[in-house]
């Protein structure tokens, strides 16, 4: 009787995600469509559908959001149109994610450029995010990077507790929050064993992993799926880049 409780609770949570979706379009479209937006921002629109899966979650102004491994902060500044004024986006990086995502992220952020986003840089297993003090969480193709193990000694990349980071961010959300999943897809029943050498994760292990942290799964959305993928090549470089299947998924605190 809870588990049908559950998923119909979770259903319902679905139905009004959708049906919230042609008031939701205007702020969503908008946030899209706002002047002054990068060119590569723009460049890149066409292949993440931003609009569309930042409507899956609901956020609305005047809401607190985490983007965690936030990189040069693309869905940031999306997230900062979208909350307004009064409300507060937290981009988060590691060293290496600040690293790697300059100068991008000094141009978007430069001359207080967008005033509601905070920049913090922080050791993913030791953030301290207040308990019950955020809205929503997005993980934008990133969370396997949780479970990348660094072969390099030259790579600044460190080792990261995915459990530890996913019980932080299950402590910040407020009860009911929404969390943001999207990813490159690994081969079925590889679990996180491709995160290292291919940057990628499968959706089932996804699932399971989050449920473990204290999140249901209340929405999927398949926009972004590239059928014609086999799952064995790295996903953020050569011919794979920008044609990963990749699994979207929102998910509530319990």
């Amino acid at each position: 009787m809870i588990r049908n409780t559950r998923t119909v609770a979770a259903t319902l949570l679905f139905a009004v995600l959708l049906a919230t979706t042609s008031t939701a379009a205007d702020r969503f479209d908008a946030a899209v469509a706002h002047p002054g937006r990068p060119a590569a921002d723009l460049a890149r629109d066409a292949k993440d559908h931003p609009a569309e899966i930042l409507r899956l979650t609901g956020i609305s102004a005047g809401m607190k959001v985490a983007d965690v491994l936030a990189g040069d902060g693309y869905y940031s500044e999306l997230l900062s149109y979208i909350v307004g004024p009064k409300g507060q986006v937290l981009l988060v990086n590691n060293a290496a994610f600040d690293h790697w995502s300059e100068p991008d992220l000094d141009n978007r952020l430069k001359d207080n450029r967008l005033p509601n986003v905070t920049h913090e840089t922080v050791d993913l297993n030791e953030m301290k995010l207040p308990a019950a003090s955020l809205d929503a969480v997005l993980l934008v193709k990133v969370y396997h990077d949780l479970y990348w193990v660094n072969a390099n000694p030259k790579n600044p990349w460190p080792k990261v507790d995915p459990s530890a980071v996913l019980d932080r961010l299950s402590r910040a959300l407020k009860p009911r929050g929404i969390l943001l999943l999207v990813d490159h897809s690994a081969k079925a029943g590889h679990g996180s064993s491709d995160a290292s050498e291919l940057h990628r994760i499968e959706e089932a292990y996804a699932i399971k992993d989050f449920k473990s942290h204290g999140f249901e799964v209340v929405a999927k959305s398949d926009l972004l799926r590239m059928p014609n993928d086999v799952r064995d090549l790295i996903s953020y470089k050569g011919e794979m880049l920008g044609k990963t299947d990749r699994f979207v998924l929102v998910f509530r605190k319990t």
